[in-house]
């Protein structure tokens, strides 16, 4: 008997006592664990480095999160040891094992949740709802490649040969380098460590250092399920001095990296060389930003669309790679959509995370003041509608901000700010605002508002993005619902949560056997 069919973990509803209560006790746990010592996690043993950094918390800069190890090149070099160690045994468990361990790892996972939520509040500011769907991505992460596992592992059927049989199967690669972002910092790491691990290959890890805490949430919850030592190791520290030597390492066989399109960039023309004692070509997926588009036409309806384009512009502060930050509205129903939009962004109250405003803060100061830089730039280049300021508190706390009656070609409208600013953009007609929404170097996401058939099929054959969206938000992908990559500078379009996805972790082999 096969595994019942993939299903999204639900949301928790808030509204509700127990969502409300469970919630609550969370927060007050993790707050009473705050500033807790977190060593590095090699081979299995808990290993100290010579010097240490702080997680601390965005909503309140004075609040401790954790206290990190900062890793060397040495200890880098000693966790992909470990991981190719391991990789010597656990490449040759069943996939049936490797998909067991995934799903019990699920299932501690999900009686965890507030608990993982409430890492996410305290050390990266998402509010409650933003930090729940982030821990039921991450349970469908192991939910569904379990499933992808068990699929792969029976391999692809050959044409006949009347003297032989042809066998076409799926091997792992070896130790895959995870470098992943803050900004979902469970989800995402997961959905790279767990395709990596559920393909047969070995791990290490290396978290943001704005979300270290969040990576041990993992490990953790995989340690409990019963993963082998040394088949995901945590290597903390600087992008320098941890991320660049893991990349450059001869014995790394993949970097898997969601991230900002700049290091990216540098990413993958550093796996491109060939080091020293290196026998193949490294493979990379590389996921970066977007400068996505929200499409608002005069046949939409002008309600959802624009309730969708508030959340889709300043969810989560608006630190989303799939955020609308640019709302193109067609003439006829520019004014009446700016209006309502400005209204609802002025309406949105900033606060701590813990309280559930429904704006929190940006992750740290280098990101306000860029993101302050880029609503100096806003002044000039459009007309300040919302926000535009600071917002009060001892944290990174800005105003969700609204330009109005931006030049498609202005930087706000071209560069990703990775914040709560959103240009809107004035289009002639729905072709116009096609050739709007594709005019930048990004392609992960697109919203489309419209009730014509027609336009839909328009934006469905030459909206080029990675996810388009019709009448709902540009943001909230779903594992196995939504695949998730981008076109462009936006990455490798590796669809995470997808049907391909673990083929970047595999390596076909074909044996024939003749018999007469």
């Amino acid at each position: 008997m096969g595994l019942p069919e993939f299903r999204n973990e639900p949301f928790t509803d808030f509204s509700t006592e127990t969502g409300l209560s469970q919630m609550k006790a969370a927060l007050a746990q993790v707050q009473r664990e705050l500033g807790k010592k977190l060593p590095l996690v090699i081979g299995g043993e808990r290993v100290t480095a010579f010097d240490k950094f702080y997680s601390r918390s965005p909503s309140n800069q004075d609040e401790v999160v954790a206290v990190l190890e900062k890793a060397s090149a040495r200890e880098v070099a000693r966790a992909v040891e470990a991981a190719e160690r391991a990789f010597q045994s656990w490449r040759l468990v069943h996939a049936e094992e490797r998909a067991a361990l995934l799903l019990r790892a699920a299932d501690i996972l999900r009686r965890r949740r507030y608990v993982a939520a409430a890492w996410q509040v305290y050390e990266v500011g998402k509010n409650w709802g933003e930090a729940d769907a982030d821990v039921a991505e991450s349970v469908d992460h192991l939910e569904y490649f379990a499933r992808e596992a068990l699929r792969y592992a029976r391999g692809q059927p050959m044409a006949p040969h009347p003297q032989e049989y042809t066998d076409y199967t799926y091997i792992p690669l070896g130790v895959v380098a995870v470098i992943p972002p803050w900004n979902f910092p469970l989800a995402i790491p997961m959905g790279m460590a767990v395709g990596a691990i559920a393909a047969g290959n070995t791990v290490v890890m290396k978290p943001s250092s704005d979300s270290p805490a969040n990576a041990y949430v993992f490990s953790e919850v995989m340690e409990e399920a019963g993963l082998p030592p040394g088949v995901l190791n945590i290597v903390t520290g600087s992008g320098g001095e941890v991320g660049d030597t893991l990349v450059l390492h001869p014995r790394v066989r993949m970097i898997a990296f969601t991230g900002s399109k700049e290091v990216g960039i540098r990413l993958y023309q550093q796996a491109a060389r060939v080091s020293e004692g290196q026998i193949w070509l490294k493979r990379v997926i590389c996921e970066m930003g977007g400068k996505n588009a929200v499409i608002v036409d005069e046949e939409a309806d002008l309600d959802e669309a624009v309730r969708a384009a508030v959340a889709s512009g300043y969810g989560f502060q608006g630190q989303k790679c799939s955020a609308g930050s640019r709302l193109v509205v067609t003439a006829p129903v520019y004014r009446n959509v700016l209006d309502a939009f400005v209204e609802q962004v002025r309406a949105l109250e900033v606060g701590p995370a813990a309280e559930n405003y429904p704006a929190g803060p940006v992750i740290n100061e280098r990101a306000r003041q860029s993101i302050m830089g880029y609503i100096d730039i806003g002044r000039q280049e459009g007309r300040l509608a919302a926000g535009g300021e600071p917002a009060d508190g001892n944290g990174h706390y800005i105003q969700p901000t609204v330009f109005a009656d931006v030049d498609p070609r202005a930087r706000i409208a071209q560069e990703e700010i990775f914040g709560p600013v959103v240009a809107v953009i004035k289009a002639r007609d729905f072709d116009d605002a096609l050739a709007i929404a594709n005019g930048t170097e990004y392609g992960l996401t697109g919203a489309v508002f419209t009730k014509n058939p027609a336009k839909i099929a328009r934006a469905r054959a030459e909206f080029h993005a990675g996810n388009l969206y019709i009448n709902r938000k540009s943001s909230g992908a779903l594992v196995g619902v939504h695949p998730f990559g981008g076109f462009n500078m936006s990455g490798t379009d590796a669809k995470v949560g997808g049907p391909d996805y673990l083929l970047y972790f595999l390596q076909p082999k074909v044996t024939s056997l003749k018999w007469r």
